[in-house]
């Protein structure tokens, strides 16, 4: 059974910084890529980062991109998010994810199936 335990959400200032943490049990996470959605108050969910499972290739979303940098840990089954430069409108739940990388076109070639319980992150002075 897939299990997520997302953590590293909270309040922070603008500019500032926060990591955020999920270990995933329950999938071969070398098959699989992982990353991190968001929502936002009155948005929809969407796809901000993904690595890839084969070659740990990461995708960025224009709005997160030379801010947020994902990275992985095999051995602990953990995905990272740290978050640099954050701005009000980074304010949303995030969302640790399981899916597939594909061939499509553009910044977020991944499609997530499957996701955490999601872990607050509001950016206010």
């Amino acid at each position: 059974q897939l299990q997520f335990v997302e953590s590293g959400g909270g309040l922070v200032q603008p500019e500032g910084s926060l990591t955020l943490s999920c270990v995933i049990s329950g999938v071969d996470l070398d098959y699989y890529a992982m990353g991190w959605l968001r929502q936002a108050p009155g948005k929809e969910r969407e796809a901000i980062s993904c690595i890839s499972g084969a070659y740990g290739t990461t995708y960025y979303t224009g709005s997160v991109k030379g801010r947020f940098t994902i990275s992985r840990d095999h051995a602990k089954n953990t995905v990272y998010l740290q978050m640099n430069g954050l701005k009000p409108e980074d304010t949303a739940v995030y969302y640790c994810a399981v899916g597939q990388s594909t061939i499509r076109a553009g910044p977020m070639p991944c499609d997530f199936g499957s996701w955490g319980q999601g872990t607050q992150v509001t950016v206010s002075s």
